[in-house]
């Protein structure tokens, strides 16, 4: 779920965006996307289960309008002007989303450290201004932590003259806040594997009953079971955004890189046995509650697969320190 970082103004990932896209929000009327591509097919082609209809308003290109558009970069209201190539596009502008009420604007940037942020600040400074006095405003990019915080970081040291270190510690403090430390229900985990027996409800249940053979994965060092094959939660290969990187892609399907590599990782629902989740921990090493061996890492905000998908929230297991029998 997003983070309200200020009044009016929140920070998430693409999960979020996209549940906000589909279903609507009572808070966010507004949502700057910060992708490596700005039109709205790109959520498609993230998640093939996903349908938003949305309605251009304008297109700018630096130096003048685009497509359909009548804006150029003095639109940014301080008269302002980019060093962008001429034809590179500046924003989009476009009505999305349920009864397309959400107003998005979309700036193409890309995850990479060579990428000019410079460029697209004032005009997301100004969206950011002038939308949170109509309504809650949404910055998203594909994982929430990188092009987005850079921006909000950003967006706090201009506003609220602080410096870079404490515009980043007032970010990541209104994120932390999320959970306050505070330890979460681990009732609403799946029950721990590893248990011979298991009382819920009162009821005695033995995961292992009857004569059906279960898959299930185990502790490498000490054999213990730590989840069963009902607890993986199962993702499409590539599906994360390194997939659309043009050196990534593969004639058929560009979704399918199986043919690559396997996945390292088998990514999980939060169990009962991992401590470190329960304590109210954002991210942090998952380790087996029998001989404290590691075996994985999880975090709310997402974990990259090696396959280029984007699990999130993530709760990941290292295929090199488990072993895969029955129970």
């Amino acid at each position: 779920m997003p983070y309200l970082v200020r009044e009016h103004l929140f920070i998430g990932n693409i999960s979020d965006a996209a549940d906000i896209l589909q279903n609507g929000s009572s808070e966010i009327t507004h949502m700057l996307s910060v992708l490596s591509s700005a039109s709205i097919s790109f959520f498609t082609e993230w998640r093939s289960s996903l349908t938003i209809p949305s309605k251009e308003i304008k297109k700018v290109y630096a130096g003048g309008s685009g497509d359909g558009g009548s804006g150029s970069v003095d639109d940014l209201g301080d008269g302002s002007r980019s060093c962008l190539s001429p034809t590179k596009l500046l924003y989009s502008l476009e009505y999305a989303g349920k009864d397309l009420k959400l107003v998005r604007m979309t700036v193409p940037i890309r995850d990479m450290e060579s990428e000019n942020l410079l460029d697209y600040l004032d005009v997301c400074f100004d969206f950011i201004d002038r939308r949170r006095k109509e309504g809650g405003v949404l910055v998203h990019c594909f994982a929430g932590v990188s092009r987005s915080a850079a921006i909000i970081t950003a967006y706090l040291m201009r506003t609220e003259q602080l410096s870079s270190e404490g515009a980043l510690e007032s970010l990541r403090q209104s994120c932390d806040s999320y959970n306050r430390g505070e330890k979460i229900d681990s009732s609403k985990f799946g029950a721990d594997p590893g248990l011979p027996v298991e009382v819920l409800s009162g009821v005695e249940a033995i995961p292992n009953g009857g004569d059906n053979r279960t898959p299930a994965y185990r502790c490498k060092k000490c054999r213990r079971v730590v989840a069963l094959q009902e607890n993986v939660v199962d993702h499409i290969p590539g599906e994360g955004e390194t997939a659309f990187e043009w050196h990534k892609r593969k004639s058929g399907n560009r979704f399918n890189r199986s043919d690559e590599s396997e996945c390292s990782s088998i990514f999980v629902e939060p169990l009962r046995w991992m401590t470190a989740v329960e304590e109210g921990a954002l991210e942090g090493k998952l380790s087996c509650a029998h001989c404290e061996a590691r075996l994985g890492y999880f975090n709310w905000s997402g974990i990259q697969c090696s396959c280029g998908s984007w699990i999130t929230p993530a709760f990941q297991l290292h295929k090199s320190r488990v072993d895969k029998s029955t129970v």
